[in-house]
């Protein structure tokens, strides 16, 4: 009995993860081909060095729909890519406020651009190290007269709100230039981990919704499906009676196999898991036969009929919150199960 139960829940995590992994898929495809991650990235920079934009709009989305709505489409925050490699020497800041230009995120990607490699025109950097941020700010101080000083003056003069953050960090290190290199570094860290909260919880929102329509479309009953894992391990268990027991057992078999031979029956239903099965009830499927090419199948009729019938609801909405955990989660569940060790 125990290992009927093992067997159900092992069964079922594997469908969770599976499906789970096909939603992070479809995510990270999502996200590689619209750079959502870089573009993420350089709107905030933006905001954090030039500030608003010429029409006094912030560049880092506030809503959802903005990150794969306006970011991608309308308004792409990234500096143009460049071939050539940094310039011997920084570039002088201005001595005014000037929306127009960005001066200062065109000035940090001059100093990073080595690491880059275009993507459609512009730069595809998504990560920019907080040693490397650091060091690029150092470099466009050591071009000022008055070093830091003058650099935290240029800031000001321009209105970046970069001159708060650096001007904090500037008073804590007692105007000593290791110490403010090092301090730039830790808040642009800082930065970082909250940027990258802010992204998750944007992107949870995309997951909540292709869980959801990767759920419909495979109209995948959670319920329906443990039931027919229960039935195979039952099945699978009248099998194991009869190739220890005598005609009597066979006869019982070949009645429940309705048919002269019960083998096509027993063989079909052990060849084939149960899985298969439940995909089966996608709106496409794809079959293999023993023989030919794989064919495709459209389920327009039996999906349709499915996704209206009201007893298949509570076995969807189970997997559309199984699929809500998430991949990694339904990993560890397959791990402690299995008693695979993760690597160290």
């Amino acid at each position: 009995m125990l290992s009927v139960y093992l067997d159900l829940a092992l069964g079922l995590v594997i469908s969770f993860l599976l499906l789970s992994l096909l939603v992070s898929g479809v995510n990270e495809a999502f996200v590689r081909l619209l750079a959502i991650r870089s573009k993420f990235l350089w709107a905030y920079l933006r905001d954090t060095m030039d500030g608003s934009g010429a029409d006094g709009k912030s560049w880092l989305p506030a809503k959802v729909r903005d990150v794969f709505a306006a970011l991608p489409f309308v308004r792409d925050p990234r500096p143009k890519h460049s071939d050539q490699p940094a310039p011997p020497e920084p570039g002088a800041l201005p001595t005014q406020e000037n929306k127009a230009d960005d001066t200062l995120v065109n000035l940090l990607y001059q100093r990073v651009q080595e690491i880059d490699h275009p993507k459609k025109g512009r730069t595809s950097i998504a990560n920019l190290p907080p040693g490397r941020f650091s060091v690029a700010l150092m470099e466009l101080a050591a071009t000022e007269p008055d070093g830091v000083e003058g650099f935290l003056g240029k800031l000001k003069a321009m209105r970046s709100p970069l001159h708060g953050h650096l001007q904090g960090v500037w008073e804590a290190s007692q105007r000593d230039l290791d110490r403010f290199r090092q301090g730039v570094e830790s808040w642009f860290d800082g930065e970082m981990q909250r940027l990258s909260l802010l992204y998750k919880r944007y992107v949870k929102w995309v997951l909540a919704v292709l869980g959801l329509l990767v759920t419909l479309l495979f109209t995948m009953d959670g319920l329906e499906y443990a039931k027919t894992l229960l039935r195979d391990n039952a099945f699978r268990a009248s099998v194991t009676a009869v190739a220890g027991s005598g005609q009597n057992a066979y006869d019982e078999l070949k009645a429940r196999c309705t048919g002269g031979d019960p083998m096509p029956c027993v063989t079909e239903t052990l060849s084939q898991p149960a899985l298969v099965r439940m995909l089966d009830q996608a709106l496409v499927s794809v079959s293999f036969p023993e023989q030919g090419d794989p064919s495709v199948h459209w389920n327009g009729g039996p999906w349709w009929e499915r996704l209206t019938t009201p007893s298949h609801w509570p076995g969807f909405l189970l997997t559309y919150v199984a699929l809500l955990f998430g991949a990694p989660f339904w990993w560890d569940v397959f791990r402690r199960i299995t008693g695979i060790k993760s690597r160290r």
